[in-house]
């Protein structure tokens, strides 16, 4: 049975984020991946290791995307953007209970705790009478 449907994912905020900006405060933003889809939240300007976005982002998924990645950057304006961490979010669970709450997840960088992301997941299964499939 292949599982589609559509995934949408809560980013609440991040917290205890390692200040990579010296001079002031971070500028942190997420690119959220699921296989081949990318998407970026807006920056929270000046919030340092601290941000909120609640922000909502929806991916369609299908059979076999079974992790959410979700990468954090500060945001430099012009120059490269600084690697902050990186959390892995396993969907399975998701799959199977419909919803997950606002759920603390570690950031990790070069396999190093790195402050900690809140993220909602909601997964709505396609229904497959609409897809004109014949059982």
């Amino acid at each position: 049975m292949a599982l589609q449907g559509t995934l949408e994912v809560l980013l609440v905020g991040a917290k205890g984020l390692e200040n990579t900006d010296f001079l002031s405060n971070m500028d942190p933003y997420a690119v959220l991946k699921c296989r081949s889809q990318e998407q970026k939240s807006s920056v929270a300007s000046g919030k340092g290791s601290d941000p909120e976005w609640n922000e909502t982002f929806v991916f369609t998924v299908s059979h076999g995307a079974t992790e959410l990645f979700i990468k954090l950057l500060d945001s430099d304006g012009g120059t490269d953007d600084d690697f902050v961490g990186e959390a892995t979010i396993s969907l399975e669970a998701v799959y199977t209970e419909g919803s997950i709450p606002p759920t603390v997840y570690n950031i990790v960088k070069d396999e190093e705790y790195r402050g900690e992301i809140k993220v909602g997941l909601t997964f709505t299964p396609e229904d497959a009478r609409d897809q004109g499939y014949s059982f």
